[in-house]
């Protein structure tokens, strides 16, 4: 385990006179046996020093409702998608292309001149006789047109369902039209069905950014101290904010993959000095690419909350090893906590003890608990919607994943060093110096190390366990994604919409932390979640029958 690891200390013995054990047997307790002996296995109390294993990147049993997204939503809503100046296609029928049009809050400011596609939506709106007779045809002529109409640098094209069932080659389409048109043309396969959620279609976005993209700009970049941002999709202006923060430190982002990022920007990412990870499940994979072909090294951050903002700033700063950025880094993280600490003690003061639940994608049900953690939140159960066993207990468990089917259906790319321009970033004498410090590359520590003991950790949580940990544990406020904050809403608990914010942020870096403190703020002080009545609470008063006079009257 990284010296990097700072082991929590207390134990989660019982919340609301009911402990972790008592309440997973509540939330298994009646379901069929099957079903019982694999949720078993997504739902366990954990152990910060030795994280158990947590059965997850599991389908999900049919019945059960989950939050998951598809491939094809990792792959285009998450991944290419923010990619502002390319212009997307989906091909398949319409009903299935509810993902052409961006449905995150993924921000974009496009040059004058520009245009940005991610508000157009375009599918080639494929009808009975092309899945009987093949769709290729038209994706071609929808390739055309789109070029016509708006002349873009390059296009996507993106296979559903039906497509990869009838077999059309979209990639054979791609070629053709890459060498018609003259731009760059490529296309994904996809298909909603090819993995077990949205993070199969992110290891495939990955694989397509790798392939058809980087490196294809070899225009050097003269910065100083040059990085790219993987797996930070600024949602709500989050990218910006982390933007403003190392400008003022004078650390340059040549990339962020894949928010508020332009095509240009992302073939000539290669140039970079350092990868640094937000999201390390939506885009492990592109950092150990880079790394290998290019030479790029590549470790963990995280810019969600305001000591990690700061633990992150430094450790950028000690990679570069110059004492004059360092020293601006303690310069900045010095003005930007000068602001934000009296409001986050105001704050804490308040809310000091109250605790917090978390369920929400790939990192954000790890990274927000620093958040709530500043003013004084705990949280008491957590977990992901599609994560795999390293995202809970660390990149170790790696080599003890067993292969399965699903993991077989994603293609691995097989990755060398280029021969012309791989460079290594850091002389071997001087990264062994680092990791002998306690400095840790190529690796994450996952959600569990940074949890209490005992605290309930559950993989893709269903709608029946939801409701057991709401009415048994009542947490005070819960982050949720967009699918399932009705629900938690409806029973009365005010809920933080984490995936896309609804209509807030930014929450990275210090200012985002700061916008982050308020409105949790707002939310557990106002009263109108005590006149929330859940609609089957009203349904069986109504249902109720009326009580004889004499009861009434002594009542």
């Amino acid at each position: 385990m990284s010296t990097e690891a700072t082991i929590p200390t207390g134990t989660i013995e019982e919340v609301e006179g009911v402990t972790p054990d008592a309440l997973r047997e509540q939330m298994l307790k009646g379901l069929p046996s099957k079903t019982l002996r694999k949720r078993a296995k997504q739902i366990v109390p954990n152990d910060p020093e030795t994280p158990p294993e947590i059965g997850a990147n599991s389908r999900t049993i049919p019945g059960i409702i989950t939050q998951r997204g598809c491939t094809y939503a990792g792959c285009r809503g998450v991944v290419i998608g923010p990619i502002h100046d390319i212009l997307h296609i989906t091909h398949g029928p319409v009903g299935c292309g509810y993902y052409s049009w961006m449905t995150r809050r993924n921000l974009a400011r496009v040059p004058e001149g520009q245009t940005n596609y991610m508000q157009y939506c375009m599918t080639t709106d494929m009808q009975e006789d092309h899945i009987v007779f093949g769709g290729e045809k038209r994706l071609a002529e929808a390739i055309r047109e789109a070029y016509r109409l708006f002349k873009p640098k390059a296009i996507s094209v993106y296979a559903t369902c039906p497509v990869g069932l009838i077999g059309d080659d979209i990639h054979s389409v791609c070629r053709q039209a890459k060498e018609e048109l003259g731009i760059n043309v490529f296309g994904f396969s996809c298909e909603g069905y090819k993995g077990v959620s949205q993070s199969a279609g992110h290891h495939i976005a990955n694989n397509g950014v790798f392939k058809h993209m980087i490196g294809l700009d070899d225009t050097p970049n003269d910065a100083k101290y040059k990085i790219n941002i993987l797996g930070e999709y600024n949602i709500g202006g989050d990218a910006w904010a982390i933007d403003e923060l190392l400008k003022k430190c004078g650390i340059t982002i040549l990339a962020t993959l894949s928010g508020g990022v332009s095509y240009d920007e992302i073939i000539n990412c290669h140039q970079a000095d350092l990868n640094v990870v937000m999201c390390h499940r939506s885009i492990n994979y592109m950092a150990e690419m880079m790394e290998t072909k290019f030479g790029i090294p590549w470790f963990k951050v995280n810019f969600i909350g305001a000591d990690s903002t700061a633990k992150s700033l430094r450790k950028i700063a000690k990679y570069f090893d110059d004492k004059e950025l360092m020293d601006r880094v303690e310069e900045v993280i010095a003005a930007e906590l000068a602001v934000l600490r009296p409001i986050q003690a105001e704050i804490k003061a308040k809310h000091q003890g109250k605790k917090a639940a978390i369920f929400v994608g790939g990192s954000r049900a790890h990274h927000y608990q620093d958040l709530f953690g500043d003013i004084g939140i705990e949280t008491v159960s957590a977990g992901y919607e599609f994560a795999h066993r390293d995202d809970y207990e660390g990149r170790d468990v790696l080599p003890n994943i067993k292969i399965d089917a699903d993991s077989r259906n994603i293609e691995e790319l097989d990755v060398e060093p280029d021969e012309t321009r791989f460079r290594p970033r850091i002389s071997p004498e001087a990264k062994q110096k680092l990791i002998d410090a306690g400095f840790a590359f190529s690796d994450y520590l996952g959600m569990m190390r940074e949890m209490k003991k005992r605290a309930l950790v559950i993989d893709d949580i269903s709608h029946h366990e939801l409701e057991h940990l709401i009415k048994t544990w009542k947490p005070d406020i819960i982050g949720s994604g967009i699918k399932d904050k009705f629900i938690i809403e409806k029973m009365g608990v005010p809920c933080k919409q984490l995936h896309s914010y609804d209509y807030g942020g930014p929450y990275a870096s210090f200012a985002g932390a700061i916008n982050f403190y308020k409105e949790i703020d707002r939310m557990l002080s106002t009263k109108v979640w005590s006149y929330v009545v859940p609609p089957w609470v009203k349904d069986r008063k109504a249902a109720a029958p009326e009580a004889p006079a004499e009861e009434q009257k002594a009542a």
